[in-house]
């Protein structure tokens, strides 16, 4: 039986992954942290240790201790939650001082290359949920129309062009104009601020950063994704194909087409400005 080691952020990516790799007949090493993994993930594997935004060292300790020789990383860390839980061992108060900037691109390519010197390969964590990675086409029974596909090719260029900065994955977009553009707060409060600005039917965009690593980053959207759009009226979903987790897929399409909201998925290749 395959031991893989599970570095759990936040959110149901973690929660879906473990289910996904259990039916795989996967043994899963869970490490947790406080403040940001659901307690339900103590419900589904034998053992989890928690442990701070920081504790680098005990991570890799527990992971070896395991005997795992692989790990996946799944679900992230809010950067609230990093200030407020962040309490750093040795070893990653050390990695920390290295690093040349703290964009999250930088910290999860560094925490990488810690865990592989550490004889722990990170691999892919869509490794047993390639059928909820989003096909091309459009996912809805309704589909956007002339001057939302407009918008959407809009936003699709806009939401790159910040990601080269590491600034952030989704944009909101209506009539040709950028509403807001997702920061630190995470995709939800964009939504809210580009639906509060732009009132009804406006365009949400998320795609994967230019630079990403999709071994341990991948840009994810659920049924909580589309509570918000519906706070706001929002009138369509796009997100970038083959490289967007669809959380609780099936629940995630059913509230859509109950809340008349299209859901597309746009192959970068398909974009003329990429």
């Amino acid at each position: 039986m395959l031991r893989l080691g599970l570095i759990a952020g936040n959110g149901r990516f973690p929660l879906i992954f473990i289910e996904a790799a259990i039916a795989e007949g996967v043994e899963i090493v869970a490490i947790a942290h406080e403040g940001e993994t659901p307690q339900e993930i103590a419900a589904m594997v034998p053992t989890v240790t928690w442990v701070r935004v920081g504790e680098l060292g005990k991570i890799i300790a527990t992971l070896q201790q395991a005997g795992v020789t692989q790990v996946v990383m799944a679900g992230g860390i809010s950067k609230a939650g990093a200030f407020a839980h962040f309490q750093p061992d040795e070893r990653g108060l050390a990695f920390i001082s290295r690093l040349p900037s703290l964009k999250d691109d930088v910290i999860l390519r560094g925490i990488a290359q810690e865990l592989e010197s550490a004889g722990i390969p990170v691999v892919e964590s869509t490794r047993f949920l390639s059928s909820l990675l989003a096909q091309e086409g459009t996912l809805t029974p309704g589909a956007p129309d002339a001057q939302q596909w407009e918008d959407i090719r809009f936003g699709f260029s806009v939401a790159k062009a910040i990601g080269r900065w590491d600034i952030g994955q989704s944009v909101v977009i209506k009539r040709g104009t950028v509403l807001a553009v997702e920061g630190v707060e995470g995709t939800n409060a964009t939504i809210r601020r580009g639906g509060m600005l732009g009132g009804a039917r406006t365009i949400v965009v998320k795609v994967s950063k230019p630079q990403q690593d999709l071994r341990f980053d991948v840009p994810a959207v659920g049924p909580d994704t589309i509570a918000v759009m519906q706070e706001v009226n929002a009138a369509v979903l796009a997100v970038e194909a083959e490289k967007t987790l669809m959380l609780d897929k099936l629940a995630l399409l059913q509230t859509a087409d109950t809340a008349a909201i299209s859901i597309v998925a746009v192959s970068a290749s398909a974009n003329p400005d990429e």
